[in-house]
C-alpha cells in the first residue's frame, strides 16, 4: 500500500526570531491539516537554531530555543556549530534536558567515546502503515574546537557509513540531517547511494524544488527563517516519489510583530546583572582607535599573553555609558560568538600581517559576513605590545626590531584563523584557541580589573 508522508524542515535560524511566529503558526496549521487527513507528518531542524548574539539565547544559554522547539512539536533536531562550540560543556550537556523531541548526532561523543545520554546516533520512525523511516545526522567536523570544550567528534563520513550500514536493512527510507554544508552533502550523495533524502544546512544554501544528486534528493531552506522546507514523499516499501519545495515566510499570514521584542526583553532581564560601575563614559569608533577598542585589545593581550596583539575596531558595536554596566550592556557591545586565540608566526610573517593591517585603507568600510562576526564592517586595526612605523616599514616589539627568522606569538580573534583576510594567520600551523571564553567575557574580566 502506498503511503504519503509529509516532512517539514528548518535550518540555520541563528536566533533570528522575526519570522518565528509565522513559522510556528504555519507548522501548527499544517500539522492539524495532515493529521485530520490521517497522514504522517515529521518536523526536523538541521542545526544552528540558536545563536548567542540574541539576548534571549544568551540569557537562557539556549534553553529558551529548546522551549520554542517544544512548542512547535518538532520530531527531531541535530546540532550545528552554534550549539556545539559556542556553549561551554555543561551548557550544551544541559541544553536539551527539557526536550520533547529526539536529538540525533551520530558523530558527537564524550571524551571516552561514549555517547551523551541525550544523543542518539539514529532513530527509526514507524508510520501508520508500518513503513520505517530511518533518520541519522552528522555535524561539522570542528574536532579540535570540540575537544577544547571537552567533547570528542568523529569524522562525519566514517560515522555515517557505520550508521547507514545499520539502517539500510531496517528502514524503508533513509534521511540524513546534515550540518556539513552543500559541498559535503554532494560528496555524501555520491558516496552513499542508500540515502534517499539529505536535509542540509551550515552553508545557508537553499533549493526551491530540491536538487537530485546521484540517487539522492537534497533539500535545504537557507537561513534566518526566510523559508520553511517541505518534502512530500510517497512510500511503497521504498520512496517512489520525493518532492521538495519551499514556503517563503514573507508570504505567510502575518503574526505577532512584537514577538522578537518580547524575547529580547526576556533576555535583557536575565542579563541585568551588574558587572562594574564607570565614572565616565567609554566611547567607540570604527574609523579610528577609540577607548573601548583599546581596552579590548589590552584585555586580549593580558589574557592570552602573546608577544603582541591585533584586533579590528569593528568588533565593538556600542559605547558604555557612565554608571552601572550590566552583562546585557557588554553583550550588546560584543555580541559575537568569537573566541580569543594566539597563532605562531615568523617575524617576517608577523611583519607582513601588521603592515598590511596598517596600510590598507579599505579595511574601514569592508563589510564582514560570517566567521562568528555579528557586526557590520571591519573598521581600523589596533594593536598592543608592538610599535609599527608605516613610513620606515619597521616593526618593533619591546623596542627591538622584529627578527624575520624568530618565532613570535600573535594574539587575535579566531575569525582571522578561519577567514582569508591574512593568509599568514590562516596558514599558521600552531594555533591556540581560548575556549569557552568569548570576547565579551574577556572584556568583563578587564573592566572588573580596571575597577579594582
Amino acid at each position: 500500500m502506498k503511503e504519503k508522508i509529509h516532512i517539514y524542515h528548518t535550518n540555520d535560524l541563528h536566533s533570528h526570531f522575526e519570522n518565528w511566529p509565522k513559522i510556528k503558526s504555519f507548522l501548527s496549521e499544517r500539522k492539524s491539516f495532515h493529521e485530520a487527513a490521517g497522514e504522517e507528518i515529521f518536523l526536523f531542524d538541521c542545526g544552528d537554531f540558536m545563536d548567542r548574539w540574541h539576548p534571549f539565547t544568551e540569557g537562557s544559554m539556549g534553553k529558551g530555543n529548546t522551549a520554542l522547539f517544544n512548542e512547535s512539536h518538532y520530531s527531531a533536531v541535530t546540532i550545528g556549530n552554534n550549539e556545539g562550540i559556542t556553549l561551554p560543556f555543561q551548557d550544551l550537556d544541559a541544553l536539551y534536558e527539557e526536550a520533547n523531541f529526539d536529538v540525533i548526532v551520530a558523530n558527537l561523543y564524550l571524551p571516552d567515546y561514549k555517547r551523551p545520554n541525550w544523543v542518539q546516533p539514529y532513530v527509526i520512525y514507524e508510520t501508520k502503515h508500518g513503513y520505517k523511516i530511518g533518520v541519522t545526522a552528522v555535524t561539522t567536523y570542528y574536532q579540535k574546537l570540540y575537544r577544547l570544550l571537552g567533547w570528542e567528534l568523529s569524522e562525519p563520513f566514517t560515522e555515517l557509513e557505520m550508521q547507514l550500514n545499520r539502517l539500510q536493512d531496517e528502514a524503508d527510507m533513509i534521511i540524513v540531517l546534515s550540518h556539513l554544508g552543500i559541498h559535503d552533502d554532494e560528496k555524501m550523495a555520491a558516496l552513499f547511494p542508500q540515502i534517499d533524502l539529505i536535509l542540509g544546512a551550515h552553508t545557508h544554501h537553499f533549493f526551491h524544488e530540491g536538487q537530485k544528486s546521484h540517487n539522492t534528493m537534497m533539500a535545504a531552506a537557507g537561513k534566518y527563517g526566510r523559508f520553511v522546507g517541505y518534502v512530500e514523499v510517497d512510500l511503497m516499501k521504498k520512496p517512489v516519489n520525493i518532492k521538495p519545495t519551499l514556503f517563503e515566510t514573507a508570504f505567510l499570514p502575518p503574526e505577532n510583530d512584537d514577538f522578537n521584542q518580547e524575547l529580547e526583553n526576556i533576555g535583557k532581564k536575565q542579563l541585568d546583572v551588574k558587572v562594574t560601575q564607570l565614572h565616565h563614559p567609554l566611547e567607540f569608533s570604527w574609523d579610528r582607535p577609540s577607548p573601548l577598542t583599546n581596552i579590548l585589545c589590552e584585555a586580549l593581550h593580558e589574557w592570552c599573553q602573546p608577544d603582541c596583539t591585533l584586533i579590528n575596531s569593528g568588533l565593538v558595536l556600542t559605547s558604555l555609558q557612565k554608571g552601572d554596566v550590566t552583562k546585557y550592556d557588554i553583550h550588546q557591545m560584543l555580541p559575537h560568538p568569537i573566541n580569543p586565540c594566539t597563532v605562531e608566526l615568523t617575524g617576517a610573517e608577523l611583519k607582513e600581517v601588521l603592515l598590511h593591517a596598517e596600510k590598507d585603507k579599505e579595511w574601514v568600510d569592508l563589510e564582514v559576513v560570517g566567521l562568528g562576526f555579528r557586526g557590520s564592517v571591519m573598521g581600523v586595526f589596533v594593536h598592543c605590545g608592538v610599535d609599527v612605523d608605516k613610513i620606515e616599514q619597521q616593526v618593533l616589539i619591546k623596542g627591538v626590531p622584529i627578527d624575520p627568522e624568530k618565532t613570535y606569538t600573535l594574539g587575535t580573534t579566531d575569525m582571522f584563523t578561519f577567514g582569508r583576510f591574512f593568509p599568514e594567520i590562516r596558514r599558521s600551523e600552531v594555533k591556540h584557541y581560548f575556549m569557552p571564553e568569548f570576547l565579551r567575557d574577556i572584556m568583563e574580566w578587564k573592566l572588573k580589573r580596571m575597577q579594582d
